[in-house]
């Protein structure tokens, strides 16, 4: 062990455990303070050192990259306990991989697609997968999310595919150990809009899937006495038209009833008390995006007590934004909103300099542990090709995570940290703890191929950890 090491445990370990005996050392003679006087240097040095040590040590958050695969199977990537050996594993396409180190992988449904890249000399091979970051011709995968829950109830964790938009949405059985593909049942038959998503909409505890399907807004749940027939469908709007390509969606409790909403682009639906008779939610219209972005988030951004909304503009342009839910109401009794930017809906740098397009997926999660919900989100890799129509569309494949700062008078903004410029985010990115230490890690899959990012913590001076902050550009306007 190093000196420094020494001095830095002895400052947080033993320091702390010896305060309340120096603290009881009652003098009862002068050659008792005479011998204790003449011990301070050996006692106050190191503890001065000590704590020099420990004050000039900061905390850095760092990232791991693992790649499991360069090939383009799927759009989203996600993780359980498939194999019930109490480590996290990873699926992404037809594949799970199996944890802690990820390098071992089993296909659990066929693996059948694959192209012809053509090499300089004039041969051509022949890459599994579809056409992707390895190719030219741009294409899409028929997998565009991954989720995973014990669907039958016994006790082992099985897989939810949603589609291609339009699509059917699966879910595979986990054999409970056998090797082999999973028997696959079909959960609902067309998957509508590029950011659907699954969770706990009702409150009974048990998850949905929450899309539109056929020009309805809606959410579908299994019957959990019998998860292996159709889900239900729930409509919950008129038919509004809703294209299978409709940008944006989310849920949350946007008016603090304790019941959560449903979020799209254009305004939110109301839960009703009773969702006995399946009745149709009321609508409240709000823009939040114009385009529509990704999936949108319900969180008091502030600390206002009123809850926020947070989306990003454009899935195949620029902005992120949160919405500040005002105290008043508008003339109908409406709530409003403000908006607040945090990357600019254009290729301009936002004040930390930072710019990027295709934001097709964010995460929001607490990335350092202070109580607060970070932003995790990045580019979509090639989302329609290399020489796409899409601005930047062959810029660099970052991925960054927002950490929010609360400031005065329910003030707030977000400060970006880059993890990655060679990986990015599909149409999901997934957050979550991969191996056990208790940090959020991040999974991603996409055109460039399937990634964990593995978080940990770095002890720096402070010049090292000044020196990796975020600067200011420009002024916040």
């Amino acid at each position: 062990m190093s000196w420094e090491n020494f001095l830095h445990d002895f400052a947080a370990i033993i320091l702390p455990k010896l305060q309340p005996f120096l603290s009881s050392i009652v003098l009862q003679t002068k050659e008792e303070a005479f011998i204790l006087s003449s011990m301070r240097p050996y006692f106050v040095l190191p503890l001065l050192l000590a704590a020099s040590v420990v004050s000039a040590k900061e905390k850095l958050h760092a990232f791991k990259k693992i790649q499991l695969s360069d090939q383009f199977w799927s759009e989203g990537a996600n993780f359980g306990d498939f194999n019930h050996d109490g480590k996290m594993d990873v699926v992404s396409g037809p594949y799970w991989y199996e944890g802690p180190d990820f390098k071992v992988k089993h296909e659990y449904y066929p693996a059948t697609e694959s192209f012809k890249k053509k090499n300089a000399d004039g041969t051509e091979t022949t890459i599994p997968g579809f056409e992707g970051g390895q190719g030219v011709v741009n294409t899409y995968s028929r997998n565009f999310f991954a989720f995973t829950y014990d669907f039958n109830g016994d006790g082992w964790t099985d897989i939810l595919i949603l589609g291609f938009p339009g699509e059917a949405s699966w879910w595979f059985e986990n054999p409970k150990g056998k090797e082999g593909h999973w028997i696959r049942h079909t959960a609902i038959d067309v998957t509508d809009n590029e950011s659907p998503t699954f969770g706990d909409l009702t409150g009974d505890g048990k998850p949905e899937i929450i899309c539109s399907s056929g020009g309805f807004m809606g959410y579908a749940e299994p019957d959990w006495n019998n998860p292996t027939n159709k889900w239900t469908f729930h409509k919950i709007s008129e038919d509004k038209h809703y294209h299978k390509f409709t940008h944006g969606l989310g849920f949350g409790d946007v008016n603090g009833d304790r019941r959560k909403d449903i979020l799209e682009k254009d305004g939110w639906y109301e839960q009703p008390q009773s969702l006995e008779g399946d009745p149709i939610w009321k609508f409240h219209p709000y823009q939040f995006a114009k385009q529509g972005g990704s999936q949108m988030y319900v969180y008091d951004v502030n600390g206002d007590g009123r809850p926020d909304v947070i989306t990003g503009l454009w899935a195949h342009g620029y902005g992120l934004v949160w919405y500040e839910q005002l105290a008043e109401k508008d003339a109908k009794g409406e709530i409003q909103f403000k908006q607040h930017t945090i990357l600019e809906p254009s290729a301009k740098p936002n004040e930390y300099g930072v710019e990027f397009s295709q934001l097709h997926s964010v995460a929001m999660i607490d990335m350092d542990g202070d109580g607060l919900m970070d932003l995790v989100t990045g580019k979509r890799f090639w989302a329609h090709g290399k020489n796409g129509p899409d601005p930047d569309s062959n810029g660099a494949a970052v991925l960054y995570w927002f950490k929010l700062v609360r400031g005065k008078n329910h003030s707030a903004h977000f400060v970006p940290y880059k993890i990655d410029d060679n990986s990015g985010v599909g149409t999901q990115v997934v957050t979550g703890d991969l191996n056990g230490d208790g940090l959020p890690d991040i999974v991603v899959g996409n055109k460039k191929g399937t990634f964990v990012h593995l978080h940990s913590i770095k002890k720096v001076s402070k010049e090292e950890y000044e020196a990796a902050q975020p600067k200011l550009i420009a002024p916040k306007q």
